[in-house]
């Protein structure tokens, strides 16, 4: 029953990773291992096309499931194998992949997976300066000020597109990953909004077309209240004399194969 309510809450813990030199945007292990269990039975198989740090492979392996990840860095695949090695005996077999997300197909039978679980970059956010509208002004100018944390420069690199190219090539990708699921799979993605030179882009509605449009069926739209995790938030002055509140909240878009 307390999987009802639709608003979720997590904490980080010690094996999470914070440091936004390592990776520019995490979410807690919680996050994915609460999906799979309430999607998933032990054995079974995940996959994140988009796997980063692998936070979804080290949540799969504390639940006893077998998982892929992809991801276009090599960095990344590397730390990802790196946080799930060495593998242990029942606890599935979690491995990550230096591919593009458009080539998962190519390593998978049809119908065999049961979960998708990923968080894309969130199309071109990270690609500006980083001006940390969010924290206190004393405390804004941080190591991370004024850096640009783009993922890389590669043109396949969904943090690179405007939202509506963003939109179009996850529609491509999941359309790809949809023959692999299995009937009434589920597919987890965790987007937000954002702000683009002063206009409010809304992410998760061009997702949701995106993937409706592939042949997904959307079930159920769940608000990650992030609340407990934003730090001495700031107070803007005259003309901004509001927090941004996008920061205190993200989606999780539900989904699965009708």
């Amino acid at each position: 029953m307390q999987n009802q309510i639709a608003v979720w809450e997590f904490f980080y813990e010690k094996r999470d990773i914070r440091d936004k030199k390592i990776h520019p945007a995490v979410f807690p292990i919680a996050l994915p291992k609460k999906c799979i269990e309430l999607f998933t039975h032990r054995g079974e198989l995940i996959i994140d096309p988009f796997v980063g740090s692998g936070t979804t492979l080290l949540a799969a392996k504390d639940t006893g499931r077998n998982a892929l990840g992809f991801d276009l860095k090599d960095e990344y695949v590397r730390l990802s194998n790196e946080r799930v090695s060495p593998q242990e005996k029942n606890n599935g077999t979690q491995l990550a992949i230096c591919d593009d997300a458009l080539n998962v197909g190519e390593y998978l039978e049809d119908e065999i997976v049961s979960l998708c679980i990923t968080s894309p970059p969130y199309a071109n956010l990270l690609n500006r300066r980083r001006r940390n509208k969010s924290i206190r002004g004393d405390l804004r100018q941080d190591k991370h000020y004024l850096e640009v944390q783009q993922y890389s420069d590669d043109p396949r690199d969904l943090g690179t597109m405007d939202v509506k190219k963003y939109a179009e090539t996850l529609g491509t990708i999941f359309e790809g990953i949809l023959p692999l699921m299995r009937q009434r799979g589920h597919c987890v993605i965790n987007i937000t909004d954002y702000w683009w030179k002063g206009n409010r882009i809304p992410a998760h509605i061009y997702v949701i077309e995106a993937i409706q449009s592939v042949g997904f069926e959307l079930r159920n739209t769940i608000i990650w209240d992030r609340r407990n995790l934003v730090n001495k938030a700031g107070i803007y002055g005259w003309p901004s004399n509001y927090i941004t509140l996008s920061t205190t909240f993200e989606y999780l878009l539900h989904f699965w194969k009708p």
